[in-house]
């Protein structure tokens, strides 16, 4: 090691609150995404759930799912949405897909088990409807992927 690095290391051990501030400047500087999970889930006969969203005019079918909060985990956030949205219980995840999908966006797709029924439907959706993997109708290109590579790892009856 350098004579520099020892000396900055020394610094940094006195006053490490530098780090800190380090690192603030650091992330001002770096991008900043915002980040979107769903859920797939498929039923008995391999078909898969799909909601109307309220607020999707253009491509009203799609997955269930929504924002990852401030500090949430990505994963603890798919649950709360499937929750909130259907009132399901997702009993096992597992991410399945993800990829920049827009400006500063980032979408996770987890295939997602669950132990319970469709028992509630949120504000933000119309209808709920389990479609089989050939009958899909027309869906946002990462929810379309992210169900392709899902039915990879799920066998039909």
């Amino acid at each position: 090691m350098s004579v520099a690095s020892h000396r900055l290391a020394a610094v940094l051990r006195r006053v490490p609150r530098l780090l800190q501030a380090a690192y603030y400047v650091y992330r001002f500087f770096q991008p900043k995404y915002t980040v979107g999970v769903v859920g797939i889930v498929f039923n008995e006969a391999h078909h898969v759930l799909l909601v109307e969203h309220v607020f999707h005019p253009r491509l009203p079918w799609g997955l269930p799912g929504g924002w990852v909060d401030f500090n949430e985990d990505p994963s603890n956030a798919v649950v709360r949405e499937l929750r909130e949205e259907l009132g399901l219980a997702v009993c096992d995840k597992q991410i399945v897909h993800a990829e920049k999908t827009q400006f500063h966006h980032l979408d996770v797709a987890y295939t997602c088990r669950v132990n319970n029924d469709v028992n509630t439907l949120s504000h933000e959706l119309l209808s709920y409807r389990y479609w089989p993997l050939d009958q899909l109708p027309r869906l946002n290109g990462f929810h379309y992927r992210a169900i392709m590579r899902a039915s990879e790892g799920v066998r039909a009856p």
